[in-house]
């Protein structure tokens, strides 16, 4: 049995890799490649291209690299036409991944398209290619299924690989000893996994945190850095600022730094489900060009961007999609976040609303049903392509 990925997030390559330990209890035979990140590499994928690196947003950061893109299509196509493998699994990265949709199916080979894009929030006409270039929607949220099957699309509600994620991590206990204990509140801030989130959204934080600091008594602000990388950039921006700020960098420590923090200031991402499983009151920013914020404006058809406010059908984490000038925005955010500082039955009324959502939405065991699903449907058709020979 083998099968194919291409996953060209660092959230989806954690939430394949997870997968792939699923595959491989229940077929310890299952050949895993594709295009992914290192994660899945860790997990036993063989990886035919680092898809991860060129995680980019936004049709001008896109427009330099697709002959890059357009290569690896190629790429994924040899790999079809001579390897043909069982399945073709996508995981979200739609603007690349229909192309890989569409190779596949001219191939003969069953796609299946687990974490797939929000075409409900913002191009539900894209649902031709979903019913033309996929035999199957795995969907994460219970209203995303309800969506996909209402407009014809085969579709199985499997739960979002976050709260597997949440549920099986081991909180490091130095970290968690460490700060823990610390005089004063802690604010956990997430500047976002992407060159371009960071670049755009922390100059905010920054700004955000030098007014924080100067009016609320030994605050301390904990940053989820991704990977080195990220927390370089963000060292670099931070030393242009000038700001000397009571802040600590801990790299590759999310989970920690949310379980750690009073409140959370993040860049809007699927990670905010992990701040709601940690019931951790947050607000969200997102800033982008002007261009890009008119875009969404027109295209989006939802009342919120961040996950946990789509789900709650209300605004139970504060979110500032945002343009331009950055100083209202910013305004916004340090009153919002003072005043959670400042008065702890806010922030427990702010927890409150959150703990009652993850009642209703959090439930485990993800990658191991989506694990499932697709060995028995692949089992199930090479099968019924047996009896037909």
């Amino acid at each position: 049995m083998q099968i194919f990925f291409s996953v060209g997030e660092p959230s989806g390559d954690q939430h394949a890799a997870h997968l792939i330990h699923e595959l491989r209890k229940q077929r310890p035979d299952v050949d895993v490649r594709g295009f992914g990140g290192p994660h899945m590499e860790e997990a036993g994928c063989r990886i035919d291209f680092m898809l991860t690196t060129m995680a980019v947003m936004g049709f001008f950061k896109v427009l330099p690299m697709i002959w890059k893109f357009y290569k690896q299509v190629k790429h994924a196509e040899e790999i079809f036409k001579s390897e043909r493998p069982d399945a073709v699994v996508l995981v979200d990265f739609p603007g690349f991944n229909w192309w890989i949709a569409r190779k596949a199916k001219k191939q003969g080979i069953p796609v299946y398209y687990y974490l797939p894009p929000q075409l409900w929030a913002w191009a539900a006409y894209r649902i031709r290619r979903v019913r033309k270039y996929v035999d199957h929607v795995l969907c994460a949220l219970p209203f995303e299924y309800d969506w996909y099957r209402e407009r014809g699309v085969k579709a199985t509600y499997v739960g979002h690989p976050f709260f597997d994620e949440v549920e099986e991590t081991q909180l490091d206990p130095e970290t968690m000893e460490k700060w823990g204990n610390h005089e004063g509140p802690l604010v956990a801030v997430l500047p976002g996994s992407r060159g371009a989130e960071i670049q755009n959204n922390w100059p905010i934080m920054l700004d955000v945190m030098q007014q924080l600091k100067g009016t609320i008594p030994k605050v301390h602000f904990l940053i989820g850095a991704y990977k080195k990388k990220q927390q370089e950039r963000c060292e670099a921006m931070l030393a242009e600022s000038g700001y000397d700020l009571p802040l600590t960098f801990l790299q590759g420590k999310a989970p920690e730094v949310i379980e750690l923090g009073d409140c959370c200031l993040m860049v809007s991402g699927s990670i905010s489900l992990e701040v709601m499983a940690r019931r951790t009151p947050a607000v969200v920013v997102y800033y982008v060009n002007r261009l890009t914020y008119k875009l969404g404006e027109i295209l989006i058809r939802c009342n919120y961007i961040c996950l946990p406010n789509i789900m709650a059908d209300k605004e139970i984490m504060s979110e500032f999609p945002c343009t331009g000038r950055r100083e209202p925005t910013v305004k916004k955010i340090y009153d919002l976040l003072h005043g959670y500082l400042n008065d702890p039955e806010e922030l427990k009324a702010k927890a409150a609303e959150l703990d009652a959502l993850r009642e209703t939405v959090f439930s485990t065991g993800a990658s191991k049903r989506v694990a499932s699903f697709l060995v028995e449907e692949i089992d199930h058709k090479k099968k019924a392509t047996a009896q037909a020979a």
